[in-house]
């Protein structure tokens, strides 16, 4: 198969079917659409290109810069798609958390810009954000920069439109699947697949997946961060359901071991998920189905991801004191305070104030006097023990309340006599009027 350009091999890639003996459905058929198999490695290929190309001679022609809001595989898409046309690509972001992805970004002559954000996705509501800002510059007409926005063109949709999703139903000899299971990130690929196989069948049922609440799985938001991005309409689903971390790379090792396919976590928590939705219905079904999961990425961009989380699959201990071990009970009584009870606390009983923030976001704004620890590193020093003397209050601060309830929750697990989670996190306390400072 000959190409003139790298380009040209974006899309038609494989519609795999998993082996019944591995995913134990009876009457369903399950087929893996293998983004991963794009020339750039992931679904991300397909929108980057399609959002870019249509401006990319003008942008040559003014000298301008590619930039968008992406840490991930939309920068990687992009930083090549500028490179081959003799541009410059930046990426930006609050918080670069995989440390692969930002080497190869810089491998292939990125530039990163992590700016100081309140939260860690975009957020438009927060007009205050330096991240909100950033975003607002870029989209002004008539700047100096090719900004591809792929949380709110529709190009990131329509790449699926005339791409991903007719390729499936030409793959099931023209006809749609009955399910569709989609990882929720910038919303593009679920929202135009879904599209597409509705108009050719709307009885399908497609489930969104998300990341379970305080918890990262990349490429995936949780649904409070879906909500803030432009492309996603909870209309688009059937039903929406949580994917933590490990069923994450549960799902991954499945793929990778019993598949032969190597998907990263992105992948596996939507194997995981479909199977969890589809073994829930599939005895009850009197003819057979099929259904349709998309595998965006490979593993190899994750392996310091898998191993601080699963270091018994590198031949270390198995980790220790995690948030991962926690019931929803615990995390659901874990001692909390709202802001007035916390300012009134903090005013007399003198807790240390651990703000679990990305530094950036700790350097935004933050309460007066408190210490900055990023969650994974407040994760590895809870390995060892409590971190803190048991005689020392401590309240725990992160974007919304929802990672520091689970880190409240395991400190008191673990011994510590009074540590609390602030409700609502830094967002609640400045929609409050509480004082925040920055650096």
């Amino acid at each position: 198969m000959r190409y003139d350009s790298i380009t040209e091999a974006i899309g038609n890639t494989p519609l795999v079917r998993i082996d019944p003996e591995v995913h134990g459905l009876r009457n369903l058929d399950l087929y893996a659409k293998l983004e991963l198999l794009n020339p750039f490695g992931s679904v991300k290929d397909r929108a980057a290109w399609n959002m870019a190309r249509p401006h990319l001679a003008s942008a040559a022609a003014h000298g301008s810069q590619v930039v968008e809001l992406s840490s991930g595989n939309t920068a990687k898409a992009l930083a090549v798609l500028a490179g081959m046309h003799g541009l410059t690509f930046k990426s930006v972001t609050n918080r670069m958390r995989v440390p692969e992805i930002k080497d190869l970004l810089l491998l292939l002559g990125a530039e990163i810009e992590e700016l100081p954000g309140q939260s860690e996705c975009l957020d438009p509501t927060a007009t205050s954000d330096p991240l909100t800002l950033f975003h607002r510059t870029l989209s002004e007409p008539g700047g100096a920069y090719l900004h591809t926005d792929q949380y709110f063109n529709p190009r990131n949709t329509e790449a699926h439109l005339t791409g991903t999703g007719p390729e499936i139903v030409k793959d099931l000899g023209g006809r749609a699947p009955d399910w569709f299971i989609a990882c929720v990130g910038t919303a593009g690929s679920s929202t135009g697949v879904a599209r597409v196989l509705r108009e050719n069948d709307p009885s399908v049922r497609v489930v969104g997946l998300v990341a379970a609440k305080s918890d990262f799985v990349p490429g995936i938001r949780t649904i409070d961060e879906a909500h803030e991005v432009g492309l996603f309409d909870p209309g688009t689903y059937d039903t929406i359901e949580a994917v933590t971390s490990d069923e994450a790379i549960e799902g991954m090792l499945t793929l990778n071991r019993r598949c032969g396919i190597l998907a990263g976590p992105t992948g596996g928590a939507a194997y995981f998920g479909a199977v969890r939705q589809l073994r829930s219905v599939d005895e009850e079904l009197t003819e057979r189905q099929s259904a349709v999961f998309i595998v965006c990425d490979r593993v190899e961009s994750y392996l310091s991801y898998v191993r601080q989380r699963r270091p018994d699959l590198f031949g270390r201990p198995r980790r220790q004191n995690s948030p991962a071990d926690l019931s929803e009970a615990e995390i659901r009584t874990a001692p909390a305070v709202d802001v007035a009870e916390a300012q009134a606390w903090i005013a007399t009983g003198r807790p240390l104030v651990v703000d679990l923030r990305s530094s950036f976001a700790y350097a935004a704004l933050h309460i007066d006097g408190s210490v900055n620890i990023v969650d994974e590193l407040f994760e590895e020093l809870l390995r060892g023990g409590l971190p803190f003397s048991r005689n020392r209050p401590v309240l725990l601060v992160c974007p919304v309340g929802e990672k520091s309830a689970r880190y409240a929750a395991l400190l008191t697990r673990m011994g510590h006599p009074d540590v609390r989670s602030l409700t609502g996190g830094v967002i609640a306390w400045r929609d409050a009027g509480a004082p925040l400072v920055r650096d």
